[in-house]
């Protein structure tokens, strides 16, 4: 059961994210079991060698995995998180999408995948959260 009625509830609440949606994240799709996140890149993500910055990847998963397993219990907090880079962006939107491996008493194990507009994959996300 979702703690959040509408998807515009979630996104209202998630604007205190405000790393996250200052960089120009946001939620497109929330329901029980997945959530979608996406952002535009633009120069503000770049790193020094000219390519995303591994954190905007690492924060768009985060994101992702914030917004699911807050659907499924609010508060949760991450307890650790691990991510795997595949390979370099070649488009101008990455897509984060959350799925959730398991929901217990006390924690949450939640996949994210992260894309961008080419088809190609970006990364890998796990995330363990402690619900709070």
């Amino acid at each position: 059961m979702s703690t959040f009625n509408t998807l515009e509830e979630a996104q209202e609440y998630f604007k205190g994210d405000i790393f996250a949606t200052d960089n120009g994240m946001q939620i497109d799709k929330l329901d029980d079991n997945e959530s979608v996140c996406s952002m535009t890149l633009d120069g503000r993500h770049k790193n020094a060698n000219g390519g995303i910055m591994g954190g905007v990847i690492f924060t768009l998963a985060d994101f992702a995995f914030a917004t699911l397993s807050n659907n499924i219990h609010r508060p949760t907090v991450a307890q650790q998180v691990s991510i795997n880079y595949l390979g370099a962006p070649k488009g101008n939107r990455l897509t984060a999408r959350a799925v959730c491996k398991k929901t217990g008493r006390s924690s949450t194990i939640i996949n994210v995948d992260v894309t961008d507009d080419t088809g190609r994959d970006i990364a890998q996300f796990i995330g363990t959260g402690f619900k709070l």
